[in-house]
């Protein structure tokens, strides 16, 4: 399956050394496909240049020690969908799993779990680890 991870998850396993998050990384990396968009990567280094400057070059390492697919989404097009989401912010990243056409997308937002959608199937971490 074609995974995508939520900037979130990322910056809890990335930043914050998370062991449950390592081992969701883990069966993902060995057992499907990591995918992450443009986005999301440029949404995690903002994220932790302002909240975590001090770990730059962690997440850069972090980031060449992961195997993923990257996919390049224009920011034109991230704007033009129209699910409804109660953060506007979030709707890029929604958009961004739906275009890069991941089987599931994997969050920590609680935002995310109000969108009734057929395709990617929007999962907490949790959630994936009982259910894969």
């Amino acid at each position: 399956m074609r995974i995508m991870l939520d900037t979130n998850i990322l910056i809890s396993i990335a930043i914050f050394h998370s062991n449950t998050l390592k081992e969701l990384l883990v069966n993902i990396c060995d057992h499907h496909t990591l995918v992450l968009s443009s986005y999301i990567i440029e949404e995690l280094k903002d994220v932790v240049k302002k909240k975590f400057p001090n770990q730059s070059n962690h997440l850069n390492q972090f980031l060449y020690q992961i195997p993923y697919e990257l996919n390049y989404i224009p920011l034109e097009v991230l704007s033009n969908c129209d699910i409804r989401i109660r953060d506007k912010k979030d709707l890029p990243i929604l958009h961004s799993a739906i275009l890069s056409d991941v089987d599931i997308f994997i969050t920590g937002d609680k935002d995310f779990k109000y969108i009734s959608i057929e395709r990617p199937e929007i999962l907490t971490a949790s959630e994936f680890l009982e259910k894969y």
